[in-house]
């Protein structure tokens, strides 16, 4: 009987926990896992940003690119909605540079819009030989 009295609850927080995780950003990594060196040193990092939270002050957006203790700004990319792109230069000596995405953002809230922030999971870049 117990099992019984405490489903109201567990459904009520499943739903709860599905509710706030439907607005959270998602960050989808479009930069390949590897590139070949070119004698630039500078390669193409690109990224989309998908929410469907209200909050967030879209004209706030401040996108990187994170290597190391870098941090590389991130521009829109002409014509794609929700893009953002950032050319970044790579040591020539490193086969694997590992990265993230970092967005700062202001989300409205009661009062004043607070400073929020969205971390993407790490990413690997192989940078082979010719």
């Amino acid at each position: 009987m117990k099992c019984l009295t405490r489903f109201p609850f567990l459904l009520a927080a499943g739903l709860a926990l599905i509710g706030l995780t439907g607005c959270a950003p998602t960050l989808t990594n479009l930069t390949p896992t590897s590139h070949v060196r070119n004698a630039s040193g500078i390669y193409n990092f690109e990224v989309m940003w998908s929410s469907r939270d209200a909050t967030i002050r879209k004209d706030s957006m401040r996108p990187f690119v994170v290597v190391g203790t870098e941090k590389y700004p991130m521009k829109p990319s002409p014509m794609l909605p929700n893009r953002w792109e950032a050319a970044v230069p790579l040591p020539p000596t490193k086969e694997f540079i590992n990265y993230r995405y970092k967005f700062d953002f202001l989300q409205n809230s009661i009062g004043e819009p607070q400073g929020n922030s969205r971390l993407s999971a790490p990413y690997q870049l192989r940078v082979t030989g010719h």
